[in-house]
């Protein structure tokens, strides 16, 4: 059974979460302050996070930061009744991986989580490709993907990404030398209508970029077009 973290201060919400993810095959967890969700995180290991933004104690940008900087990399969905773009950014560059603005559809905060799960290789389906005995791999130079076993390599070190941010990188490079738009980066890898919000796919890319470029201003990988979108390349000479 698949663990579900949710830590809200509100308990209509965090009944109704509860009583929805459970109906739909999950253990769930709460929490109510942000200390406490933060102690569960670390300690119960759930393999999805539904993280409130205003909490007592620690609010959840602090506990998504915290897990980030110890190389956690549980998917975390934000829940705010916030909806400034400012905010969704700050949260996505803190580590988030969705965010959902409060009033929400409690059947579209399970299908989320079903998403992320699925997302983040931990589902059965993608446990059963790993006894596959050839492993599908792309590799440019010093650069290595396995997107089965959710790892990158650059050089022979293993970089961290959070479900999203493999997501993306994977889906670039299987559209290798293809121009994206953002809005077809949003469909194609947020699988829902993100209201617009192209900033979030920058957001992401410029991730990308930080993880695994030499140098993140002069990328060789992941190529701006200006007016467009981005276009992963492989670089001619490495």
């Amino acid at each position: 059974m698949r663990k579900v973290l949710v830590v809200d201060d509100e308990s209509s919400i965090v009944t109704l979460l509860k009583y929805n993810l459970e109906e739909a095959g999950f253990g769930v967890i709460t929490a109510s302050d942000g200390l406490e969700g933060l102690n569960l995180a670390l300690n119960e290991q759930p393999d999805v996070i539904v993280l409130d933004w205003m909490l007592p104690h620690m609010d959840g940008m602090e506990i998504c930061k915290e897990l980030r900087l110890k190389k956690i990399q549980t998917p975390i969905i934000m829940l705010t009744a916030k909806d400034e773009e400012f905010d969704k950014v700050l949260g996505l560059e803190l580590g988030a991986d969705d965010y959902m603005t409060k009033p929400f559809s409690p059947r579209e905060v399970t299908a989320r989580v079903k998403a992320m799960i699925r997302r983040s290789g931990m589902s059965s389906e993608t446990q059963n490709t790993e006894q596959k005995p050839t492993e599908e791999q792309y590799t440019f130079g010093p650069l290595q993907v396995f997107p089965e076993r959710f790892e990158v390599l650059l050089s022979n070190e293993q970089i961290e990404f959070t479900p999203k941010e493999f997501e993306l990188l994977v889906y670039l490079i299987e559209n290798k030398n293809r121009v994206l738009t953002r809005d077809q980066l949003l469909s194609a890898v947020w699988n829902y209508d993100f209201a617009g919000d192209t900033r979030i796919v920058d957001v992401h890319i410029s991730h990308l970029r930080d993880k695994i470029e030499v140098n993140s201003r002069k990328p060789i990988f992941i190529k701006t077009i200006r007016g467009l979108g981005y276009k992963f390349e492989e670089p001619k000479s490495l």
